[in-house]
């Protein structure tokens, strides 16, 4: 499958500013005539009741027949994809040929069919190109702790200079396909050494902050998104700048990420000129397809414009990707309402055959590396 955690378009639509929630309860109904009765059988998926993708936390219940069930009350004011597992993402189900199938999206009936399942065979454990640091449970101010990595370019060791930084969202998916939440990692590492060695770009410094389950708060506006943001600007950058030879100036500050990611990393350019002046992002939430739980939008309109600030934007075109569009479209738009120059200030990039997921974006990364360097 690997789709990004995508719970962070939908969990919120719980919370209690959303005014438009349209509860009600669904049952789920998996036929898998290929299990035997003993089976123990899972779904997960984009929202809060549905584990938050979540291979191994919401069980089904057997009903004979092969066929396991589950009613569960769940807010229908926006799309609900999902998936079923055996208990881990190395176990979960697949078409005819091997492959994880797309998810499934929620519909008024659903009696669903799944005749294959993975082998339960470990992912390979991918090797990461490149020298990485790891610092462990790093303290914020109202959240919970978490990880970085650190990728250092070619010749870090070797040389006494400074180098740029550019801070990705979600920092478990973008290196090794082993602690990615889906098993398939952005390949940063590959595609920035790549680019550095041929002289294409210049050497930068990438740093991965791993997110946690609070994920779908920490990454959208909101007081839990500004306590998220004030930790990387406060907490995670200095100690950056200190542990590492970093150009700490704001010319040289970079935020990327992708889904809730992005639309975060578009907040950290927008929010804090003075840090950093470059966004990457990838298939962003700026605005909901339906509720109100927040518009990004709206807040750049009624805002000054910021100076010397760019933005790499853009999304694929199925699933999620297409309902995320109207809103980035909305985004581009009060960008050049603002008066910032596309292909200067911003670029919009669509790939419409991509879904939303970390094999579409690190396809696409090494084009937003480069062009995001250049500027």
């Amino acid at each position: 499958m690997r789709i990004k955690l995508l719970s962070f378009l939908f969990a919120i639509l719980l919370c209690a500013h959303n005014t438009h929630a349209q509860q009600g309860e669904v049952q789920f109904q998996v036929y898998a005539p290929s299990l035997p009765d003993t089976a123990t059988v899972y779904i997960s998926g984009s929202a809060a009741p549905l584990g938050n993708w979540n291979p191994a936390k919401v069980q089904l219940q057997f009903k004979g027949d092969h066929t396991w069930a589950l009613r569960v009350m769940l807010d229908r004011s926006a799309p609900i994809e999902y998936k079923y597992t055996l208990g881990s993402w190395n176990r979960e189900a697949v078409q005819p040929d091997g492959k994880p199938f797309p998810n499934f999206r929620l519909r008024d009936e659903i009696r669903d069919t799944v005749r294959f399942w993975a082998s339960g065979k470990p992912i390979p454990k991918g090797k990461i190109t490149g020298n990485v640091k790891y610092h462990r449970e790093l303290k914020g101010p109202g959240l919970k702790n978490r990880d970085l990595v650190v990728w250092l370019p070619p010749g870090y060791e070797a040389s006494r200079k400074n180098y740029p930084v550019i801070y990705m969202q979600d920092g478990q998916n973008v290196f090794d396909p082993v602690t990615s939440s889906f098993g398939a990692d952005w390949q940063i590492d590959e595609s920035a050494d790549s680019l550095i060695r041929s002289g294409i770009i210049g050497p930068v410094i990438v740093v991965g902050i791993y997110n946690t389950p609070e994920r779908s708060r920490e990454y959208v506006p909101g007081d839990l998104g500004r306590t998220y943001m004030e930790f990387v600007v406060g907490t995670v950058k200095p100690f950056i700048d200190s542990a590492y030879r970093t150009k700490p100036g704001r010319k040289h500050t970079i935020a990327g990420g992708s889904s809730a990611g992005g639309i975060l990393s578009f907040m950290l350019v927008w929010e804090y000129p003075d840090i950093f002046s470059k966004a990457i992002c990838m298939s962003p939430a700026f605005k909901l397809p339906k509720g109100d739980a927040w518009n990004y939008v709206s807040t750049v309109k009624a805002e000054p414009k910021r100076k010397n600030v760019t933005f790499y934007i853009d999304n694929g075109g199925l699933g999620l990707e297409k309902l995320l569009q109207p809103g980035i479209d909305e985004m581009l738009n009060a960008l050049s309402m603002k008066g910032y120059k596309e292909g200067k200030q911003f670029i919009f990039i669509p790939d419409p055959a991509a879904e939303h997921n970390e094999p579409a974006w690190a396809k696409r990364f090494p084009s937003a590396l480069l062009w995001i360097m250049k500027r």
